[in-house]
Protein backbone atom coordinates (compact mmCIF):
# COMPACT_ATOMS: atom_id res chain seq x y z
CA UNK A 1 0.00 0.00 0.00
CA UNK A 2 1.45 3.43 -0.97
CA UNK A 3 1.59 5.66 2.02
CA UNK A 4 3.07 9.06 0.23
CA UNK A 5 1.95 12.21 0.47
CA UNK A 6 2.57 15.16 -0.94
CA UNK A 7 3.07 18.34 1.98
CA UNK A 8 4.03 21.38 0.91
CA UNK A 9 5.48 20.31 -2.14
CA UNK A 10 7.63 17.67 -0.18
CA UNK A 11 7.23 14.26 -1.05
CA UNK A 12 6.42 12.27 2.76
CA UNK A 13 6.74 8.78 3.13
CA UNK A 14 3.80 8.96 4.94
CA UNK A 15 1.53 11.76 6.27
CA UNK A 16 3.46 11.27 9.94
CA UNK A 17 5.66 14.27 11.26
CA UNK A 18 7.02 14.63 14.54
CA UNK A 19 6.19 18.30 15.43
CA UNK A 20 8.34 21.17 17.53
CA UNK A 21 8.93 19.38 20.73
CA UNK A 22 12.24 18.78 22.83
CA UNK A 23 12.92 15.68 21.19
CA UNK A 24 12.91 17.04 17.80
CA UNK A 25 15.60 19.12 19.24
CA UNK A 26 18.07 16.35 20.59
CA UNK A 27 19.86 14.69 17.98
CA UNK A 28 19.19 10.92 19.54
CA UNK A 29 15.68 10.72 19.64
CA UNK A 30 15.79 12.63 16.32
CA UNK A 31 17.34 9.65 15.12
CA UNK A 32 14.86 7.28 17.10
CA UNK A 33 11.85 9.42 15.34
CA UNK A 34 13.24 8.47 12.24
CA UNK A 35 14.14 4.62 11.98
CA UNK A 36 10.85 4.68 13.93
CA UNK A 37 8.84 6.10 10.38
CA UNK A 38 8.81 9.47 10.89
CA UNK A 39 8.10 10.96 7.14
CA UNK A 40 9.34 14.30 8.30
CA UNK A 41 10.37 16.20 11.56
CA UNK A 42 9.61 20.06 13.03
CA UNK A 43 12.26 21.53 14.91
CA UNK A 44 11.25 23.22 18.45
CA UNK A 45 10.61 27.20 17.61
CA UNK A 46 12.81 29.63 17.87
CA UNK A 47 11.41 32.97 19.75
CA UNK A 48 13.02 35.84 19.07
CA UNK A 49 12.41 37.32 22.30
CA UNK A 50 14.50 34.24 23.62
CA UNK A 51 17.52 35.04 21.16
CA UNK A 52 17.39 39.07 21.78
CA UNK A 53 17.67 37.65 25.87
CA UNK A 54 20.37 35.52 25.40
CA UNK A 55 22.51 37.68 23.11
CA UNK A 56 22.08 40.76 25.42
CA UNK A 57 23.22 38.89 28.25
CA UNK A 58 26.43 37.48 26.35
CA UNK A 59 27.21 41.15 25.31
CA UNK A 60 27.11 42.41 29.16
CA UNK A 61 29.33 38.89 30.21
CA UNK A 62 31.99 39.36 27.41
CA UNK A 63 32.00 43.00 26.58
CA UNK A 64 31.00 44.79 30.17
CA UNK A 65 32.42 41.97 32.73
CA UNK A 66 35.81 43.94 33.41
CA UNK A 67 34.53 47.45 33.59
CA UNK A 68 35.61 48.72 36.86
CA UNK A 69 37.67 45.69 37.41
CA UNK A 70 40.29 46.39 34.84
CA UNK A 71 42.24 42.97 36.44
CA UNK A 72 39.34 40.54 35.70
CA UNK A 73 39.65 40.85 31.83
CA UNK A 74 42.72 38.17 31.82
CA UNK A 75 40.38 35.79 33.28
CA UNK A 76 37.33 36.00 30.32
CA UNK A 77 37.16 33.54 28.39
CA UNK A 78 37.40 33.57 24.47
CA UNK A 79 34.13 34.74 22.48
CA UNK A 80 34.70 32.10 20.08
CA UNK A 81 33.75 29.58 23.04
CA UNK A 82 30.70 30.27 23.22
CA UNK A 83 27.19 29.29 20.91
CA UNK A 84 24.41 30.97 21.17
CA UNK A 85 20.71 29.44 21.35
CA UNK A 86 20.88 30.23 17.47
CA UNK A 87 24.23 29.29 16.92
CA UNK A 88 23.57 25.66 18.88
CA UNK A 89 19.84 25.80 16.94
CA UNK A 90 21.82 26.20 13.43
CA UNK A 91 24.36 23.40 13.82
CA UNK A 92 21.00 21.13 15.05
CA UNK A 93 19.68 22.34 11.96
CA UNK A 94 22.82 21.17 9.46
CA UNK A 95 23.28 17.89 11.53
CA UNK A 96 20.14 16.80 11.02
CA UNK A 97 20.03 17.96 7.24
CA UNK A 98 23.31 15.92 6.72
CA UNK A 99 22.29 12.83 8.50
CA UNK A 100 18.73 12.56 7.80
CA UNK A 101 16.88 11.51 4.58
CA UNK A 102 13.80 12.59 5.72
CA UNK A 103 12.73 16.42 5.30
CA UNK A 104 13.85 18.90 8.35
CA UNK A 105 11.32 22.02 8.63
CA UNK A 106 12.29 24.83 10.84
CA UNK A 107 10.15 26.53 13.02
CA UNK A 108 10.49 30.33 13.83
CA UNK A 109 8.06 32.55 16.52
CA UNK A 110 8.83 36.58 15.63
CA UNK A 111 7.42 39.88 16.73
CA UNK A 112 9.37 41.91 14.40
CA UNK A 113 9.38 41.47 10.72
CA UNK A 114 13.27 42.41 10.16
CA UNK A 115 13.94 39.78 12.75
CA UNK A 116 11.69 37.10 11.06
CA UNK A 117 13.27 37.54 7.62
CA UNK A 118 16.77 38.05 9.49
CA UNK A 119 16.29 34.74 11.35
CA UNK A 120 14.21 33.24 8.11
CA UNK A 121 17.40 33.42 5.84
CA UNK A 122 19.84 32.51 8.39
CA UNK A 123 17.00 28.52 8.37
CA UNK A 124 17.22 28.51 4.73
CA UNK A 125 20.87 28.88 4.57
CA UNK A 126 21.53 26.10 7.20
CA UNK A 127 19.64 23.73 4.99
CA UNK A 128 15.90 23.35 5.93
CA UNK A 129 13.37 22.09 3.40
CA UNK A 130 10.32 24.47 5.12
CA UNK A 131 9.70 26.86 7.50
CA UNK A 132 7.04 27.04 9.86
CA UNK A 133 5.91 30.30 11.08
CA UNK A 134 4.14 29.79 14.42
CA UNK A 135 1.97 32.67 14.83
CA UNK A 136 1.51 32.33 19.09
CA UNK A 137 0.42 35.45 20.24
CA UNK A 138 -2.80 36.37 22.35
CA UNK A 139 -5.16 39.02 20.97
CA UNK A 140 -5.15 40.26 24.69
CA UNK A 141 -5.17 44.08 23.63
CA UNK A 142 -8.49 45.62 23.50
CA UNK A 143 -7.34 48.92 21.67
CA UNK A 144 -6.80 46.24 18.46
CA UNK A 145 -9.26 45.05 16.49
CA UNK A 146 -9.10 42.11 14.67
CA UNK A 147 -8.98 43.27 11.24
CA UNK A 148 -5.62 45.01 12.77
CA UNK A 149 -4.12 41.48 13.78
CA UNK A 150 -5.02 39.62 10.81
CA UNK A 151 -3.56 42.32 8.52
CA UNK A 152 -0.47 42.07 10.71
CA UNK A 153 -0.54 38.23 9.82
CA UNK A 154 -0.76 38.33 6.25
CA UNK A 155 2.09 41.13 5.76
CA UNK A 156 4.29 38.77 7.47
CA UNK A 157 3.93 36.14 5.75
CA UNK A 158 3.80 38.25 2.32
CA UNK A 159 7.09 39.46 3.68
CA UNK A 160 8.88 36.69 4.28
CA UNK A 161 7.32 34.42 1.26
CA UNK A 162 9.05 36.59 -1.34
CA UNK A 163 11.86 36.93 0.02
CA UNK A 164 13.27 33.09 0.71
CA UNK A 165 12.86 30.34 -1.56
CA UNK A 166 11.93 27.33 0.50
CA UNK A 167 8.12 26.80 1.57
CA UNK A 168 6.31 28.71 4.00
CA UNK A 169 3.89 27.26 6.39
CA UNK A 170 2.11 29.06 9.24
CA UNK A 171 0.91 27.21 12.43
CA UNK A 172 -2.17 29.51 13.65
CA UNK A 173 -4.40 29.19 16.50
CA UNK A 174 -8.49 28.84 16.05
CA UNK A 175 -9.36 32.07 17.57
CA UNK A 176 -10.51 33.79 14.61
CA UNK A 177 -14.03 35.40 13.69
CA UNK A 178 -13.28 33.66 10.58
CA UNK A 179 -10.49 31.34 10.20
CA UNK A 180 -11.11 30.04 6.37
CA UNK A 181 -11.12 33.59 5.47
CA UNK A 182 -8.01 34.16 7.52
CA UNK A 183 -6.51 30.92 5.77
CA UNK A 184 -7.80 31.74 2.29
CA UNK A 185 -5.48 35.53 3.11
CA UNK A 186 -2.78 33.82 4.57
CA UNK A 187 -2.91 31.51 0.79
CA UNK A 188 -2.76 34.78 -1.45
CA UNK A 189 -0.17 36.11 0.77
CA UNK A 190 2.41 33.56 -0.53
CA UNK A 191 1.73 30.77 2.50
CA UNK A 192 2.30 26.72 1.02
CA UNK A 193 0.61 25.44 4.00
CA UNK A 194 -0.91 25.99 7.72
CA UNK A 195 -1.20 24.07 10.21
CA UNK A 196 -4.00 23.77 12.76
CA UNK A 197 -4.73 24.50 15.31
CA UNK A 198 -1.77 25.92 17.87
CA UNK A 199 -2.35 25.18 21.25
CA UNK A 200 -2.33 28.12 23.67
CA UNK A 201 -0.82 26.99 27.04
CA UNK A 202 -3.04 28.20 30.05
CA UNK A 203 -1.50 29.69 32.88
CA UNK A 204 -2.89 28.58 36.74
CA UNK A 205 -3.00 30.57 39.65
CA UNK A 206 -1.23 29.70 43.14
CA UNK A 207 -4.04 30.08 45.88
CA UNK A 208 -1.07 30.38 48.75
CA UNK A 209 0.95 32.44 46.57
CA UNK A 210 -1.02 34.37 44.36
CA UNK A 211 1.49 33.72 41.53
CA UNK A 212 0.52 33.62 38.44
CA UNK A 213 1.97 30.27 37.12
CA UNK A 214 2.98 28.28 34.14
CA UNK A 215 1.19 24.83 33.62
CA UNK A 216 1.74 22.44 30.40
CA UNK A 217 -0.73 20.30 30.09
CA UNK A 218 -0.43 17.19 27.09
CA UNK A 219 -3.54 16.73 24.48
CA UNK A 220 -6.27 14.55 24.48
CA UNK A 221 -7.46 12.84 21.80
CA UNK A 222 -11.15 14.85 22.21
CA UNK A 223 -9.10 17.78 21.00
CA UNK A 224 -8.26 16.03 17.78
CA UNK A 225 -11.98 17.05 16.80
CA UNK A 226 -12.05 20.63 16.23
CA UNK A 227 -8.90 20.14 14.12
CA UNK A 228 -10.86 17.64 11.93
CA UNK A 229 -14.40 19.40 11.67
CA UNK A 230 -12.21 22.20 10.50
CA UNK A 231 -9.61 20.36 7.44
CA UNK A 232 -13.42 19.25 6.54
CA UNK A 233 -14.18 22.50 5.90
CA UNK A 234 -11.61 23.95 4.21
CA UNK A 235 -10.47 21.05 2.09
CA UNK A 236 -11.63 22.33 -1.24
CA UNK A 237 -11.83 26.18 -0.31
CA UNK A 238 -8.15 26.57 -0.08
CA UNK A 239 -5.16 25.28 -2.50
CA UNK A 240 -2.19 24.93 0.24
CA UNK A 241 -1.59 22.18 2.00
CA UNK A 242 -3.51 20.90 5.02
CA UNK A 243 -1.35 19.46 8.37
CA UNK A 244 -3.91 18.88 11.59
CA UNK A 245 -1.66 18.99 14.78
CA UNK A 246 -3.58 18.60 18.54
CA UNK A 247 -5.09 15.45 19.48
CA UNK A 248 -3.96 12.72 17.39
CA UNK A 249 -3.04 10.25 19.41
CA UNK A 250 -4.02 7.21 17.95
CA UNK A 251 -4.47 5.71 14.28
CA UNK A 252 -8.34 6.12 14.09
CA UNK A 253 -7.56 9.93 14.57
CA UNK A 254 -4.82 9.94 12.35
CA UNK A 255 -7.02 8.27 9.67
CA UNK A 256 -9.97 10.66 10.56
CA UNK A 257 -7.49 13.78 10.20
CA UNK A 258 -6.48 12.14 6.55
CA UNK A 259 -10.30 11.48 5.42
CA UNK A 260 -11.15 14.83 6.41
CA UNK A 261 -8.49 16.91 4.13
CA UNK A 262 -4.91 16.68 5.96
CA UNK A 263 -2.34 16.30 3.97
CA UNK A 264 0.04 15.31 7.16
CA UNK A 265 -0.87 14.88 10.34
CA UNK A 266 1.62 16.32 13.60
CA UNK A 267 2.09 14.10 16.46
CA UNK A 268 3.66 15.60 19.78
CA UNK A 269 1.57 15.05 22.98
CA UNK A 270 1.69 11.40 22.04
CA UNK A 271 5.40 10.74 21.47
CA UNK A 272 6.15 12.78 24.23
CA UNK A 273 4.19 10.25 26.44
CA UNK A 274 5.42 7.05 24.44
CA UNK A 275 7.81 7.65 23.24
CA UNK A 276 9.17 8.12 19.26
CA UNK A 277 8.65 4.19 18.79
CA UNK A 278 5.08 5.13 18.79
CA UNK A 279 5.09 6.49 15.14
CA UNK A 280 6.12 2.62 14.41
CA UNK A 281 2.83 1.23 15.76
CA UNK A 282 0.74 4.26 14.23
CA UNK A 283 1.84 3.17 10.89
CA UNK A 284 1.40 -0.45 11.56
CA UNK A 285 -2.10 0.10 12.64
CA UNK A 286 -3.01 2.57 9.83
CA UNK A 287 -1.32 -0.30 7.54
CA UNK A 288 -3.53 -2.70 8.85
CA UNK A 289 -6.91 -0.42 8.69
CA UNK A 290 -6.36 -0.09 5.08
CA UNK A 291 -5.64 -3.59 4.12
CA UNK A 292 -9.19 -4.27 6.27
CA UNK A 293 -11.01 -1.72 4.00
CA UNK A 294 -9.36 -2.35 0.81
CA UNK A 295 -7.65 1.73 0.78
CA UNK A 296 -4.65 1.14 -1.55
CA UNK A 297 -3.27 4.93 -1.16
CA UNK A 298 -3.59 7.41 1.33
CA UNK A 299 -4.33 9.78 -1.51
CA UNK A 300 -7.07 7.53 -2.41
CA UNK A 301 -8.50 8.56 1.57
CA UNK A 302 -7.29 12.27 1.82
CA UNK A 303 -10.21 14.27 1.63
CA UNK A 304 -13.06 11.63 0.70
CA UNK A 305 -15.55 12.72 4.13
CA UNK A 306 -14.71 16.44 3.42
CA UNK A 307 -17.81 18.79 3.99
CA UNK A 308 -17.99 18.87 0.02
CA UNK A 309 -17.77 15.34 -0.11
CA UNK A 310 -19.48 14.07 2.73
CA UNK A 311 -22.64 12.36 2.84
CA UNK A 312 -24.42 15.14 5.02
CA UNK A 313 -22.12 18.54 4.88
CA UNK A 314 -24.50 20.09 7.13
CA UNK A 315 -22.97 17.49 9.75
CA UNK A 316 -19.58 20.18 10.41
CA UNK A 317 -21.90 23.03 10.39
CA UNK A 318 -24.53 24.40 12.94
CA UNK A 319 -27.16 21.31 12.15
CA UNK A 320 -24.97 19.33 14.16
CA UNK A 321 -25.66 21.37 17.32
CA UNK A 322 -29.59 20.62 16.91
CA UNK A 323 -28.30 16.50 16.54
CA UNK A 324 -25.64 16.69 19.22
CA UNK A 325 -28.61 18.95 21.66
CA UNK A 326 -30.74 16.00 21.09
CA UNK A 327 -28.13 13.57 22.34
CA UNK A 328 -27.72 15.30 25.60
CA UNK A 329 -31.42 14.45 26.61
CA UNK A 330 -30.24 10.79 27.17
CA UNK A 331 -27.51 12.12 29.92
CA UNK A 332 -30.00 14.11 31.83
CA UNK A 333 -29.43 13.24 35.55
CA UNK A 334 -32.40 11.48 37.05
Amino acid sequence: MNLNTHYLGLTLKNPLVPSSSPLTGEWDSVRRLEDAGAAAIVLPSLFEEDLRLGADTMHRYLDQLHVGHYEAQTYLHQPHLYESELDVYLHHLQRCKENLSIPVIASLNGVHNESWLEYAHLLEQAGADALELNLYSIAANAAENSATIETRYAATVQHLATQIRIPLTVKIASQFTAPAHMIKRLETAGAKGVVIFNRFYQPDIDLDTLQVVPEIHLSTEYESLLRIRWLALLRGQVSLSLAGTGGFHTHTSVLKGLMAGADAIYLCSVLLQKGPAHVTTLLENILSWMEQHEYESVEQMQGSVAAHHAIDPTAYERENYLAVMAKAKHYRAK
